[in-house]
């Protein structure tokens, strides 16, 4: 059984994921998973929605180059070594592993997303300034 990854590419300037995100939203596209490798002049944005379809049809709409790729999603116990098991018997099956991001459930009315910015403090003071909750890393151990 496989689920529909849509993977976008998207210029690597200001502002450019958030107009993606933006067309997601306008159109009422729930996001499952997101991932996102740079290079100096584009990214790759890997993003698993409720709605396929509608989703890569907005995209093409809006211009955007993007591919649909079959790919598996997981259920493994939150346990040490569940993944190395996982990986254990891929190898054991001579089955490559190209990439791996994780995703977690969703918590009633929140989700939780993990950015990396270039200046930390400072969008610590922005975010905090516009009410923007940040979770400590003794929250996101306790999750």
């Amino acid at each position: 059984m496989t689920v529909k990854q849509i993977s976008a590419f998207v210029e690597n300037t200001p502002g450019s994921l958030e107009k993606f995100t933006e067309v997601l939203n306008r159109n009422q596209i729930d996001m499952r998973a997101l991932s996102l490798a740079e290079t100096e002049s584009f990214g790759i944005v890997r993003v698993i929605v409720n709605d396929s379809y509608k989703a890569a049809c907005v995209l093409k709409d809006e211009g955007y180059v993007f591919s649909i790729t079959p790919v598996l999603a997981v259920e493994l116990p939150d346990t040490p070594g569940s993944l190395y098991k996982i990986l254990c018997t891929l190898r054991e099956a001579e089955i490559n592993v190209e990439y791996i991001y994780a995703f977690t459930a969703r918590k009633k009315n929140a989700a939780y997303m993990i950015f990396r910015v270039a200046d930390n403090d400072k969008a610590i003071d922005a975010l905090s300034d516009h009410g923007i909750r940040l979770l400590s890393q003794e929250e996101l151990e306790a999750m």
